[in-house]
């Protein structure tokens, strides 16, 4: 491959926000390799929460980015899958061993070598791993997603984390035809797992905090939109649900949301917050509930979500940006001011 521009977060030691152009080059194409151009790039808050985790002075410019959906551009000789012209993703994670139990049973996040992420550490050559904010990639074809022709290659980049991030918890516990799910939050992830929970046949409830998002959760398929303060409030849904979805990196209140679950309910945490939780495990011994947590999925199931989301009309509503206009995106996320889910166009780096 010949050099490209990326943005990059360089070694300067100067504001993590702070991005520059530079130029790095790709590995040369092998025989299982797809080499990409990238149209479309999202930005994910774990985008800015692995930057934020690194050390000020960088050992290597940074490249983030692991929501991409491109073209191919070029395939290795081994190929069989793709060829030039194919619309294609990339989502959080690019190669692991394949032959671990997990690797096997489609769940590479899990691989017990160590799956290697999209940016942001080394693959099993040694060689530094960059991610989306560039203008083309090399991707082993065992990682590469197909995107059905009936989804916009825009909006498919959300769906490469945030999408599967949402599908595998509903998928896992089993939601079909008259569920009757809760939705806390409806951000980034929450308006894609309402629509995904809606698309099952569920009865979905959003809970939110603003009374402005009410009409668009109802577009995104959900049959109520719900604000929580009170005692009062939570009581009016006291074990009103079977299945509970935490989409919010912020400190709940578990004790009250468990209240929430009819008998042998789940509730599932796909948001991160960063202080530990309180609970009372009483509260899930009178109704013998679960409360668990869900990381993305592997590869089969990322593109069965892609699939899904095509057949069934699933779109993440997207503000489009250039790329340079990345660092402001970064606070406005921070500041919960994205509606819902930013995406770069990478044809403005040049």
């Amino acid at each position: 491959m010949s050099e490209m521009q990326v943005a990059a977060l360089e070694a300067t030691g100067s504001d993590f926000k702070t991005f520059h152009h530079t130029v790095i080059k790709r590995r040369e194409l092998r025989a299982d390799d797809v080499a990409i151009d990238i149209k479309y790039c999202g930005i994910c808050h774990s985008d800015i929460a692995i930057v934020e985790g690194i050390d000020p002075v960088f050992k290597r410019p940074i490249v983030p980015g692991h929501e991409i959906s491109g073209v191919v551009s070029a395939v290795g000789e081994k190929v069989t899958k793709y060829k030039v012209g194919d619309r294609v993703g990339v989502g959080c994670f690019i190669d692991s061993c394949g032959k671990c139990k997990y690797c096997l049973a489609g769940e590479e996040q899990f691989c017990e070598k160590g799956v290697i992420s999209v940016f942001v550490g080394d693959d099993y050559d040694g060689r530094p791993t960059e991610g989306g904010y560039s203008q083309a990639i090399v991707v082993k074809e065992r990682f590469v997603l197909a995107i059905p022709d009936k989804l916009d290659l825009a909006e498919a980049s959300p769906l490469l984390c945030a999408g599967i991030t949402t599908y595998n918890p509903l998928k896992r516990y089993g939601i079909t035809t008259g569920s009757r799910v809760a939705i806390v939050g409806l951000g980034g992830l929450g308006h894609i797992a309402t629509q995904f929970a809606s698309k099952m046949g569920a009865n979905v409830t959003v809970f939110g905090h603003s009374e402005t998002k009410a009409n668009e959760a109802k577009q995104f398929g959900a049959s109520s939109y719900e604000i929580l303060k009170t005692p009062e409030d939570f009581k009016r849904f006291d074990g009103q649900f079977d299945f509970l979805l935490s989409t919010v990196a912020v400190k709940l209140d578990w004790n009250a949301y468990l209240r929430l679950l009819d008998v042998k309910g789940i509730a599932c945490s796909v948001g991160l917050p960063n202080e530990d939780q309180a609970l009372n495990l009483q509260v899930m011994f009178d109704r013998q509930n679960t409360l668990t947590v869900s990381n993305v999925g592997g590869i089969s199931l990322t593109q069965e979500m892609l699939n899904f989301a095509a057949e069934h009309e699933v779109h993440p509503k997207i503000e489009m940006i250039g790329i340079d206009d990345v660092p402001e995106a970064y606070e406005r996320i921070l500041n919960s001011d994205v509606h819902y889910r930013f995406v770069i166009d990478m044809s403005t780096l040049q």
